[in-house]
């Protein structure tokens, strides 16, 4: 998709974000939320995703449709070992998805995140997810396991495979 403008959201966003998040909540597997969210509910969230540093959280618009999708760095684990690791996540629109957008999200993430103090990026995608998949492995992600029936949604339980890459990719990484 051309004509994608991508940049840091802003608090106005935070409903679209919202519903672009609740389109998963129900009736997917996607994501392990089992309720539905007001925008108010969500403002902790955004906070912490979108205070810069590591923790990002970019939103891309397109003219009058607006948030089309948006793409988040966060927190892996509160331990302060962990602190070099963050857990990256993306979601488009439902009628946005498919074209391109998850794309320009995550090379506009990465380019934003060159130079921070991050070794890794990780990804956990609820199974099957094959489109996630293969955009986590375009980007050089790789799969380093599966968490078996760890998450339970409409009464059935759910894999989730992670992936991880570093941040910055070497040929090394990606030869393994």
């Amino acid at each position: 998709m051309t004509d994608l403008s991508i940049g840091p959201a802003v608090l106005t966003d935070l409903p679209r974000l919202t519903e672009i998040h609740n389109h998963y909540v129900i009736p997917t597997h996607i994501t392990f939320d089992i309720q539905p969210f007001r925008p108010e509910q969500r403002e902790g969230w955004f906070c912490e995703h979108s205070e810069g540093g590591r923790y990002r959280l970019l939103v891309g618009e397109k003219g009058r449709f607006g948030v089309l999708g948006y793409v988040t760095t966060g927190r892996f684990r509160t331990k302060a070992a962990y602190d070099t690791t963050v857990e990256a996540s993306i979601a488009c629109y439902p009628s946005a998805a498919g074209q391109g957008i998850g794309t320009q999200l995550y090379q506009a993430l990465f380019e934003s995140l060159a130079g921070e103090d991050i070794n890794r990026v990780v990804a956990g995608i609820a199974q099957p997810n094959e489109a996630s998949n293969a955009l986590h492995e375009k980007f050089g992600f790789k799969k380093v396991g599966t968490f078996t029936s760890v998450g339970r949604k409409f009464g059935k339980h759910w894999d989730v495979l992670w992936m991880e890459r570093p941040l910055t990719l070497s040929s090394d990484f990606l030869r393994d």
